[in-house]
Formats: structure tokens, sequence, C-alpha cells
């Protein structure tokens, strides 16, 4: 996917207003700005950010229900750069809770957050210590590049509810992600193809639960 297919995609897939495309422009420009003082995104991917990160993350949103209403609960853990957590902000109705670790990857959300002025909260510590700060059930997880699938789910089961949705990318290994999370919780699982990378696919949980839980 060109830079200029990614743009087209986008305004295709969403209702991409004059202020929609104002706020990803910026985002855009910030987060290629603030690479100066952290390694927000590889390097090699820094002329192709539509793609490889825009698109990425938006193409989440077309696997769960849409959010209208500013009040449900997206959750995305090892937040980082906002990818997707800004991004799914910037073209939903979610309130997006990023969870993130490190001090300067929370300052660069939260200054996002305030320059843009986006429905997003960000957490400033472990996943497992998230849930007080949530105010609610989780209507969908996302974690994009968080931890392998036993410690992923395992942080943040606690968070989820009976409908949450999980939206996983994964790499090339993703087969292998399913089987593991197919070995340790019950779940309804599903394979989404990624658009942006052929050797890549989302997985899509449902009522994920403990082995030995009913349904």
């Amino acid at each position: 996917m060109t830079e200029e297919e990614a743009r087209i995609w986008l305004q295709s897939n969403f209702d991409v207003s004059r202020e929609t495309w104002d706020r990803l422009e910026r985002y855009v420009a910030i987060l290629l700005t603030e690479m100066a003082n952290q390694n927000l995104i590889a390097e090699s991917t820094r002329d192709h950010v539509w793609a490889r990160h825009i698109v990425d993350s938006a193409q989440l949103l077309k696997l769960v229900p849409p959010a209208a209403d500013g009040k449900q609960i997206w959750a995305d853990l090892g937040a980082g750069a906002g990818l997707p957590g800004i991004v799914v902000a910037i073209l939903s109705g979610y309130h997006v809770k990023m969870i993130e670790m490190r001090r300067k990857r929370v300052e660069f959300l939260e200054y996002v957050i305030q320059q843009l002025g986006l429905n997003a909260s960000v957490f400033g510590g472990k996943v497992e210590q998230a849930g007080p700060s949530l105010n609610g059930p989780v209507s969908v997880i996302s974690a994009r590049a968080y931890a392998p699938m036993d410690r992923l789910i395992a942080s943040a089961l606690p968070l989820a509810r009976k409908g949450t949705i999980w939206v996983l990318p994964k790499g090339q290994n993703f087969q292998n992600e399913l089987d593991i999370a197919q070995t340790l919780w019950h779940s309804d699982a599903s394979v989404a193809p990624s658009l942006t990378a052929e050797d890549s696919a989302i997985l899509v949980l449902k009522n994920v639960r403990k082995k030995g839980r009913k349904a």
C-alpha cells in the first residue's frame, strides 16, 4: 500500500471531515518531530507512516462495532507512540484509555491529546494496575506491540468483561500466538488479514475467559 493509497483507503472507509484530516495530519507531524527525541517508530517506516502506522491502526476499527456516544471505553495496552490509540480516538466515538509505563511516552501521549482535543486519556503504569482508572467496563482491548500472548491476556483479563472484543495485530507468527491463546484460555476466536502486511494478521477474540470457567 502506497501513501496515496493509504489516504484513499481512509477517505473511503471513514467519515473523514476536514477537521479529522487536520487532526491526522497534525498527529503525524508531531510524531515525526518527536522522533528527534525518542524512538517512537522505526526509522525505516518514516516515509511510509500513513500506510505502515495510520492505516495499520485504523483497520482495527473495521473489526469492532462503532461507538457514537463517546462513553464506550477502548483500552490500548502498551500505547507507546499512540498507535493505534491516538488514531482510534481521532476516527471513532470511543473514549480511548492508553496504558503506558514509560514516562516520556506518557508525556508525549498527553501532549498529543491536549493539542488535538481528543476524547482520550493516559494511565501511566502497569496494565495490571489500570483497572480502577477505567471508570467502567472496557468494550475493546487492543495491543499492537505490547507482549507475547500468554502475558498479554493474563495481564489484561481483569479489565475485560464477557462482551469485550480483543483486536490484536500480530506478525508472521500469528498462528502460534493464536494457538497459545486457545491453549491457555477459552475464547471465540477469528483471524482477519492485515491490510498493510501480507504475512501478518489481526487476532479477534471474544468472550475470553479462564479455562474451567463456563461461558
